[in-house]
């Protein structure tokens, strides 16, 4: 019997995500440190390493190995492309971080890369990682057939392209110091900026493990739910919380005058349009009953999180 909304939400809240968490972020680590040796040339390798292990919470992976649990998948299926949403997601850090996009110093309590290394070697890093990404799936991937495969490369290059994250990226550059810019607007930067990654994190769990177009379809408008809730989510932090919190600058946001929900929305409608973003998101997840308990306490953890 399917548990019914309200007692799966008291059960996502009772879920152990901690643990959870804990348990799926070791996978991801010893997987990416298996397919990152310090080869020569040894700095190219150890400027991709210095961002991938810098410390992130490995949100992206550990959705792409949930929605293939969700359908009874493996880790063998799903870990080569969780560790490859990781290294796109840090190849789009370092980008994101160079003096000619958000220009920033610190990076989850770090130097920035371009700072450590040089933008030169930044710029290297992050094209290094975004192309082993896709090999590392192509190589690593074992009892997926090749049109899921297919599916799933698709999908991040999609996500990763000028219909994702990079058109997001020029939007929001375009848009800093722009006075009237409207909520379609914002919502099409970060549907494409933030949400974009994280669907194509979770939707390409459930291609790996078999789940079908309607259910494919239910995991795209909870993930980007929850991308667009992430978002408000940080964009509150910068103002909220300290840079120890952060770890990187904050107040940069309104510093350049760039398009925020506060901004737009003010701080307590933020507050309640992130709420009702993660009450939709669980929604459409609630029908698979108690194997979507991970999904929705990640869910939940979005609005709660404090950096």
């Amino acid at each position: 019997m399917v548990a019914t909304g309200t007692t799966q939400s008291n059960q996502a809240a009772q879920f152990d995500l901690k643990g959870y968490l804990s348990v799926k972020q070791q996978q991801v680590e010893a997987a990416l440190d298996r397919a990152f040796p310090v080869v020569y040339p040894d700095k190219i390798y150890e400027a991709m390493r210095y961002s991938l292990f810098a410390g992130g919470k490995r949100l992206r992976p550990v959705l792409c190995l949930a929605a293939c649990d969700l359908f009874n998948g493996t880790p063998e299926m799903s870990i080569p492309t969780a560790c490859a949403l990781e290294m796109i997601h840090t190849m789009s850090l370092i980008h994101d971080d160079l003096p000619a996009m958000d220009n920033d110093d610190y990076r989850r309590g770090k130097l920035t890369n371009h700072k450590f290394y040089g933008e030169a070697v930044a710029i290297l890093a992050g094209d290094g990682l975004l192309a082993y990404a896709f090999e590392h799936i192509v190589e690593e991937t074992r009892n997926v057939s090749a049109d899921r495969l297919l599916k799933v490369i698709s999908r991040l290059g999609r996500a990763a392209g000028a219909a994702g994250l990079v058109g997001g990226q020029v939007v929001d550059l375009e848009c800093e110091g722009v006075k009237d810019i409207t909520l379609d607007t914002l919502n099409f930067i970060h549907t494409h900026k933030t949400a974009a990654l994280l669907e194509a994190s979770v939707v390409s769990g459930g291609i790996l493990a078999g789940g079908s177009e309607s259910d494919l379809q239910r995991l795209s408008r909870y993930s980007q739910a929850i991308g667009l809730a992430f978002q408000i989510v940080d964009d509150l932090l910068d103002i909220t919380s300290t840079q120890e919190e952060l770890g990187k600058s904050i107040g940069k946001d309104a510093n350049v005058e760039k398009a925020t929900y506060p901004r737009l929305l003010g701080m307590e409608e933020s507050k309640r349009q992130a709420q009702q973003l993660i009450e939709q998101a669980k929604a459409e997840v609630a029908g698979f009953g108690e194997q979507a308990l991970p999904l929705m306490a990640i869910a939940d953890y979005i609005t709660a999180r404090k950096n």
